[in-house]
């Protein structure tokens, strides 16, 4: 008989009986990483699946996650981490953003040291804008019972979708040389403000356009803050 190396309980099977721990752990293999590959992006709990969902029936989706079931869909920050990283990729190899980009920068200011962190850890600066965008968002929707935690997590899913729909554009034009990116930063607008009147009621054509506006005073609010927060540390040092 051993003692689990976990919990050092005693092990009379194959796996303790108190935290499940084998008795035996397996050497590491390709199956092994391709196993782990898989959990970590939760393709088991269909990444496909969430992508699809996510595209053609937002509000109805979300509300049952938030609500109902949490195990159809791949878990929300997670999603768009993942799908912030696949743009962050795809732009980095392509430098699609670089053509769009008008005027040189002789000198290095605050304001583009914090553009150039967004640049490039997209993942986690849409998460703190998807906070602002909340705000507004709640503000907008105040008479409906979410928390702003919950709309959070809504803006997720919906913001993560909206980077796929730019990360393929960006895959599309890096491709063939067709210049499409603008019109796809339009069209994943247009998509997060048609996925967060779905969320609060489709059947309210008002609702888009209140999400319409929300998010874009969001998207302001988070800019703004950066270029006021970098003038003042400028003018400071």
């Amino acid at each position: 008989m051993d003692n689990c190396k976990n919990c050092t309980t005693a092990i009379t099977d194959k796996y303790c009986s108190n935290c499940g721990q084998p008795a035996q752990l397996k050497r590491i293999d390709l199956h092994y990483i391709l196993h782990e590959i898989e959990h970590v992006l939760h393709f088991e709990r269909g990444f496909l699946y969430t992508i699809k969902e996510i595209l053609l029936r937002p509000g109805k989706n979300i509300q049952e996650f938030l609500t109902e079931n949490r195990s159809r869909l791949v878990k929300p920050i997670l999603f768009m981490v993942v799908v912030s990283l696949i743009y962050s990729l795809i732009n980095h190899y392509f430098h699609i953003e670089e053509h769009y980009a008008t005027g040189t920068v002789t000198q290095k200011s605050a304001i583009t040291v914090m553009g150039d962190w967004v640049q490039k850890h997209y993942g986690y600066a849409n998460i703190i804008m998807g906070v602002f965008i909340a705000l507004w968002v709640k503000l907008f929707f105040r008479k409906y019972p979410y928390n702003l935690f919950e709309i959070v997590v809504m803006l997720c899913f919906v913001i993560g979708m909206g980077m796929l729909m730019l990360s393929v554009s960006a895959l599309f034009e890096g491709l063939t040389g067709i210049p499409v990116f603008l019109y796809s930063n339009f069209l994943a607008t247009v998509y997060c403000a048609w996925a967060i009147g779905q969320f609060f009621d489709k059947t309210k054509p008002r609702n888009y356009i209140k999400a319409f506006v929300a998010y874009l005073f969001g998207v302001i609010t988070f800019w703004g803050l950066i270029i006021i927060l970098g003038t003042v540390i400028d003018l400071v040092f």
